[in-house]
């Protein structure tokens, strides 16, 4: 169908359709003419997300992170609005996406009764084995839905590199000196970053 049928179909404007067209959130192609034209089941999808109970999932490595979980939820709530989605529930957790053992997050994925699960990047529900998720989560009926497939940012990816240190130093070191090795790590790593210069080089 045209992109202007689908925008109108979905209670959106055709500008918001044309940019999610362009973040490639929409398949489609754009024909000779210039015409957008929408290949996805659309009509169908859009239906069912209506009736069924969508919940959106917001996270942060860190309790100094806090604050970002409004704004994520905030977005989050904007596109599910636009696209016509009543959105549920709005859960929001602090922990590292390494962690397999989030409350909120286990009890969204085993509550079957949740039939759409919107995360804002991919990173935000897992850092590793999301596909995994998705797979078995389609098995039941039920999918996650991605606002945003780009990178997120640096200082989360941080948190989850520190937690992975300090899980394998546990394993390692024992619990006790797995602290001071971690410490001991993350400083060597980041004076080693800031000891490099691009203008440096190297005796022949």
């Amino acid at each position: 169908m045209k992109l202007s049928v689908y925008a109108h179909h979905l209670g959106i404007s055709y500008r918001t359709a044309w940019r999610w067209f362009k973040a490639g959130k929409i398949t489609g192609f754009q024909a000779d003419t210039g015409t957008i034209i929408v290949t996805e089941p659309t009509i169908e999808t859009a239906t069912t997300a209506v009736h069924q109970k969508i919940a959106i999932y917001t996270r942060v490595s860190a309790a100094e992170n806090k604050d970002h979980l409004e704004g994520q939820a905030k977005r989050l709530l904007d596109y599910c609005a636009a696209k016509g989605y009543q959105v549920s529930a709005v859960v929001k957790e602090i922990g590292s996406g390494v962690n397999d053992t989030r409350p909120k997050l286990l009890k969204l994925l085993t509550n079957p009764s949740i039939g759409l699960i919107v995360v804002e990047h991919k990173d935000r529900l897992t850092r590793f084995g999301f596909n995994y998720l998705e797979q078995l989560l389609a098995m039941q009926g039920r999918q996650i839905e991605v606002i945003n497939l780009a990178e997120n940012g640096k200082e989360d990816l941080v948190q989850d590199f520190v937690s992975i240190v300090t899980s394998f130093c546990a394993r390692l070191y024992g619990q006790r000196r797995s602290k001071r090795k971690t410490e001991r790590i993350i400083a060597e790593l980041q004076h080693g970053e800031e000891g490099h210069h691009p203008s440096q080089t190297r005796p022949g």
